[in-house]
């Protein structure tokens, strides 16, 4: 049996914990720059505020209504991800971290249907207890029934958090219940395509023959198609690695002007990109670097900056890409004329495991010497906090910040922001 779980609407929840006063309050969390909704509260979901309203919209809704707004706080989401993971790691010799909020399980070979059920409940309860976070959990013979599950589980109260899809008949039932469009690996496209033929809901779907789905929706298809008749044939590690990472943003007012505030926006940019092949395991060939003006201020000269780079070995080194991402920026400004750039990025892809790089007989840096560095400041980081170390022209300027007006503190990784406690 495998298990999925799913930390119940999880920004929202990370707030709560520090924030207990709040927990029957209707809550949102907000993108960066402070501009749509991308978490809500169940108590906001019945005020009919729907997932990527823009807030400027919905501001005089949500006063009215006294909601919780808060800006994105991702470091803090990313601590209490690491915790909720850590206690669940204690149940399982195996533990597949899908995203910041789900987890696949095994449970194989640990006992019976009857026997599972308690073991996850106490799970439940522990992983709950332990880091403020509810969780829901699914339990089924494939991972495409186990996300089914979980939704049922967080859906329904009768379930108190888990779900279990163990036999044939609760398959069957299951299946009947669930939309096309909300199974794990039937994208928007494919769902309309399926409805537009009469394919409404996961049991439809199967009733489709195997030859039928093999052609009309590839393999791929065909894989989701089988695992909800029960059968397993999709692993985590089967799962392809992000072809591209990409890290952007816009910036407040009316833009940036000054090359070096631009330089110092981009090199973080890049720097946060690197980051994340490392933690994926993962190289990247090439990379755009890309800004632009407003689309909406045709008062104002606009521009657009897109430059791509190639590197003659794949590569995931924090200075490399971010010496490469600034000298591309400077070879497309243009100091004869003043763009206010609304926003800039840096996209790195073409991307493969680390464990499988190319080497290039021309190349003229000492990869050796440049792994042994990188691992040094890995480590001060790991010991001291992400950036203790940087590249200088990462800056500490910020200049470029984000617009975050209702951001909460670094509770759990800033010794500044800890949580104060009053006794009267």
């Amino acid at each position: 049996m495998i298990a999925l779980v799913d930390c119940n609407n999880f920004y929202v929840s990370c707030e709560r914990v520090f924030r207990p006063d709040l927990r029957n309050t209707p809550c949102v969390v907000l993108s960066n720059n402070d501009g749509c909704v991308i978490a809500r509260s169940n108590e906001a979901k019945a005020l009919g505020i729907k997932m990527g309203a823009p807030f400027f919209q919905i501001k005089g809704l949500l006063e009215e209504n006294g909601v919780a707004v808060f800006s994105s706080n991702y470091i803090l989401y990313g601590d209490m991800s690491r915790r909720v993971m850590t206690l669940l790691s204690a149940y399982t010799p195996k533990l597949d971290i899908y995203s910041i909020d789900e987890a696949f399980m095994d449970f194989s070979g640990m006992g019976t249907a009857e026997q599972l059920l308690p073991y996850a409940s106490d799970m439940v309860r522990f992983v709950t207890k332990g880091t403020g976070i509810p969780i829901s959990l699914g339990i089924a013979p494939t991972r495409t029934l186990a996300k089914m599950a979980s939704k049922f589980a967080k859906k329904y109260k009768g379930y108190h958090s888990v779900c279990m899809i163990d036999t044939d008949e609760k398959r069957v039932k299951a299946l009947k219940l669930f939309d096309i469009a909300d199974v794990w690996g039937i994208g928007r496209r494919i769902s309309v395509r399926l409805k537009s033929i009469g394919v409404e809901t996961a049991w439809d779907f199967v009733q489709k023959s195997e030859s039928w789905v093999r052609k009309e929706l590839t393999v791929t298809g065909l894989r989701t198609w089988k695992e909800l008749q029960g059968e397993s044939c999709i692993s985590v590690e089967e799962l392809p690695n992000k072809k591209s990472i990409c890290t952007s943003r816009s910036f407040p007012r009316e833009g940036v002007g000054n090359l070096d505030i631009l330089e110092e926006a981009v090199a973080n940019f890049a720097a946060q990109c690197a980051r994340k092949l490392k933690e994926n395991r993962t190289v990247c060939k090439a990379m755009t670097v890309f800004a632009y003006t407003s689309r909406f201020r045709n008062d104002l000269p606009s521009d657009y900056i897109h430059r791509d780079v190639f590197f003659q070995v794949p590569t995931n080194d924090i200075r490399e890409i971010v010496s490469a991402a600034v000298k591309a920026l400077r070879g497309c400004w243009k100091g004869n004329q003043v763009y206010l750039y609304k926003k800039a990025g840096v996209i790195v892809w073409d991307t493969c495991s680390d464990g499988a790089v190319q080497g290039n007989l021309f190349d003229t840096i000492d990869r050796g010497k440049q792994m042994s560095l990188a691992k040094a400041i890995d480590e001060i980081n790991r010991k001291n906090g992400f950036n203790t170390i940087r590249v200088a022209v990462q800056g500490y300027g910020m200049q470029w910040k984000l617009k975050n007006e209702y951001v909460s503190k670094r509770y759990t990784t800033n010794l500044d922001e800890i949580i104060d406690v009053h006794l009267e």
